[in-house]
């Protein structure tokens, strides 16, 4: 028996392991118990390591957070607190399933408040029906619930519009904001290029590397590069960097299809 919570850190962004860490650390009853920056990695861990607690990313390259969970349903899971930014469907599905969740960028405040319900479940008897409200989250995920955005609101000077997500044919990371390019125009909006990729249809844009997402239709060409990279050639001629790293089994699909 431990004599401390156990806990697992998820999430491929190491910033953000690092900030729930450091939380954790100001915390005397908890134990860092191990770090997965994947989905395939967390499953592993969790089997070995047996936490009471993980901090789940949701959106994660190869296995994302509800595929952990699906691997792992007809196993005993662990209190679990899903960590997501700017995703409506999934603060929603949350809420109405009553699981913890942190919206990035959270606070050490609202961080502690999720610590304490975490607590508060642990020390109880039973598992009540957690269980059952995530097997109910997973199967509202697997039904097609998720609803990507349709056009993301720009201001630009004085005005203010709505710009069809179809329109963007790539989008970079910019420090505390994202630049969007559709056709010669180009759009500053405040946000992350993670919290923006989630909210876009993955079937439709893709997340090539750390700071660039690429609307798969502005693609004229892909060209194999070393270590298992690719050379993207979009349609008005620029070229990006196709990272290993972001390869995944949806992308693969795509490249042998393209």
């Amino acid at each position: 028996m431990r004599s401390k919570i156990g806990v697992l850190i998820v999430d491929d962004e190491r910033p953000a392991r690092r900030k729930i860490r450091r939380f954790l650390e100001s915390e005397p009853d908890m134990e860092v118990l191990c770090e997965s920056d994947g989905g395939h990695g967390a499953v592993a861990a969790i089997r070995e390591h047996k936490p009471d607690l993980v901090f789940l990313d949701v959106q994660m390259p190869e296995l994302d957070g509800f595929a952990v969970i699906g691997a792992l349903r007809m196993e005993r899971l662990p209190q679990v607190v899903f960590v997501t930014a700017h995703d409506q469907f999934a603060l929603r599905a949350f809420e109405v399933h009553a699981l913890d969740y942190l919206l990035k960028p959270f606070d050490q405040e609202r961080f502690r408040r999720v610590l304490e319900r975490a607590r508060r479940y642990l020390v109880r008897e039973g598992r009540g029906d957690l269980d059952e409200r995530i097997g109910r989250l997973l199967d509202e995920v697997r039904a097609g619930s998720v609803r990507y955005a349709e056009r993301l609101l720009i201001n630009s000077g004085e005005r203010a519009f709505f710009l069809p997500v179809e329109h963007i044919d790539r989008i970079e990371a910019a420090k505390n904001y994202v630049q969007i390019h559709a056709g010669e125009s180009a759009y500053l909006l405040r946000g992350t290029i993670e919290g923006l990729h989630r909210r876009l249809d993955p079937s439709k844009f893709l997340r090539v590397n750390r700071s660039q997402i690429v609307n798969i239709d502005s693609i004229r060409e892909l060209q194999p590069w070393f270590h298992g990279e690719y050379r993207i050639i979009l349609k008005d001629g620029r070229e990006i960097m196709w990272s290993r790293r972001y390869l995944d089994r949806s992308s693969e699909v795509f490249i042998r299809d393209f």
